[in-house]
């Protein structure tokens, strides 16, 4: 889960190993990426209620490959319910801690781990 909760839910995702960008994995590295990134999508739909998500690969801070996947929900004030994430404020968002955000992770565990698959 993301640092800065700047949607609660906010997820990023990173490969294993970490390679600078998405066109150094090979195909099947390449469409497990992407496939893990809609998992995660699809289990942040399932335990938050969104109503859709949105996915940002960019890497243009930090060379390494990272997606962030951030659940959009109904409920945003209207102000900033069509604003890309990066418009918000980071800095008044609450940061990640296992007493405010620990339940979420735990739900989003329970879904996700039955899909991964061995090493």
């Amino acid at each position: 889960m993301g640092e800065r909760q700047v949607l609660t839910g906010y997820c990023l995702l990173l490969p294993d190993p970490v390679v600078a960008d998405l066109n150094a994995l090979d195909d099947a590295a390449r469409a497990r990426f992407l496939l893990d990134m809609s998992a995660v999508g699809d289990a942040l739909l399932q335990v938050t209620g969104a109503v859709r998500i949105n996915y940002a690969i960019y890497g243009n801070v930090e060379p390494a490959l990272h997606a962030h996947v951030f659940p959009r929900s109904a409920q945003e004030p209207e102000a900033t319910r069509t604003a890309q994430p990066w418009a918000l404020d980071w800095n008044a968002a609450p940061q990640y801690s296992e007493a405010l955000h620990g339940a979420l992770k735990s739900r989003l565990q329970g879904v996700l781990q039955p899909r991964a698959r061995p090493a």
